[in-house]
């Protein structure tokens, strides 16, 4: 019944921070990027790193957050990470370091993760990136750029951002 009730309220928080959403910054250009990345489906993270060269940046300026529906019971030293229990009955986030990755105003947000995924939605509703870039079947009410590839077509993904970021004069 809590686990109902908690994905209700994520629902309500995605449609509050939908309306106050910020768009006067939305055609700046690309230095930064950030990735919000479903781990269960694509536990290869590393590959995320690589994606700096892509788009000529700076590896720092490269960040990527994963969302793990439960927590692993062998210990782990990642920090960039949420989880299902970091989020209360009421749809409210307690994880401190995904609070400061959400704040950080990236230029380009990239939603990973294809379909809905609550926890993933309110993530990017509440992330004060200035352009967000999702998948296809994705909420369309999110993103700014939808992308017509699969998820687990990493290459072609990166060639067709790449594409359309130079084409939005965002490199």
């Amino acid at each position: 019944m809590f686990e109902k009730l908690k994905r209700r309220s994520l629902q309500k928080h995605v449609e509050r921070n939908l309306k106050g959403r910020d768009t006067s910054q939305i055609n700046a250009r690309l230095h930064t990027l950030g990735f919000l990345v479903d781990e269960m489906k694509y536990p290869d993270l590393e590959q995320f790193d690589d994606f700096w060269s892509i788009l000529n940046l700076q590896p720092k300026d490269v960040k990527v957050f994963s969302f793990l529906e439960t927590k692993k019971k062998l210990p782990s030293l990642r920090q960039n990470q949420v989880h299902n229990k970091d989020f209360n009955w009421k749809g409210e986030m307690h994880n401190q370091n995904a609070q400061e990755f959400l704040d950080r105003e990236f230029d380009v947000l990239v939603g990973f993760y294809d379909g809905k995924h609550e926890f993933l939605d309110l993530m990017v509703s509440r992330s004060k990136a200035k352009f967000k870039v999702g998948f296809q079947n994705s909420d369309a009410r999110l993103y700014d750029l939808l992308i017509a590839v699969k998820p687990s077509e990493f290459d072609i993904f990166g060639k067709e951002l790449k594409k359309y970021l130079t084409i939005l004069n965002k490199i």
